[in-house]
């Protein structure tokens, strides 16, 4: 299986129909979001939940993972930063395929959920998968490489995008920037703005992602 590892919940029913995978932040690792299962898995009982880390040791912090560098946080390059991408995506999406195919469902089965760069990787991975997954939902993060998005989509997927306005890390305005390069490309996208909320999931901004996710695996 591809390299990536980290926790795993059981779907509540004993029978798992649908997948839920969140992709952490910098710096951070699987158990950061693996607890969001246990709120949302009351609503999803049928939903099995996987959070694996980051394939790198993240540089600006040894004890969490990255899914690649940040030139402004740890001076790296902007050519390590790509390539670091490029191996970080190819790598998730190996890992999808696998982990998809482990848990006995399918791409339509399957839903991204990111958190920062987290977000960055879904939206890079999912729009350039050969088959189309459930949704994603993207807290607090921004799309990379906008311009290229539109000849590199393979499948489209409704997206959710939720920021918080007063998120100093990843700036508010990149919520309607990824917004408008995706509606470009052909996706059905929702915005949430979080009021008075920085880098962070508040709790109105997960109740709509809950929502999100029962539409997508009704």
């Amino acid at each position: 299986m591809a390299e990536l590892n980290g926790p795993r919940r059981a779907a509540k029913s004993g029978e798992g129909k649908y997948m839920v995978v969140f992709l952490h932040g910098y710096g951070a690792d699987g158990n950061d979001l693996i607890g969001l299962a246990d709120s949302l898995a009351e609503h999803l009982p049928d939903a099995v939940f996987h959070a694996p880390n980051a394939p790198q040791r993240c540089t600006g912090n040894p004890m969490g993972y990255q899914w690649f560098p940040i030139p402004w946080l740890d001076g790296s390059s902007e050519v390590e930063a790509t390539e670091g991408m490029a191996a970080a995506a190819s790598l998730l999406d190996s890992w999808l395929d696998e982990t998809i195919a482990a848990e006995g469902l399918d791409a339509a089965h399957t839903l991204l959920v990111g958190f920062s760069q987290g977000t960055m990787m879904a939206l890079q991975v999912a729009p350039r998968r050969e088959l189309p997954l459930a949704g994603v939902v993207g807290f607090s993060g921004r799309i990379l490489a906008p311009e290229t998005l539109e000849a590199g989509v393979k499948s489209r997927m409704p997206i959710l995008l939720v920021h918080g306005d007063a998120d100093e890390v990843v700036p508010p305005q990149s919520l309607p920037e990824a917004a408008d390069a995706l509606t470009k490309a052909g996706f059905e996208v929702y915005t949430h703005i979080s009021k008075g909320t920085g880098h962070g999931i508040a709790p109105d901004g997960l109740q709509l992602a809950l929502q999100f996710i029962r539409q997508q695996f009704p």
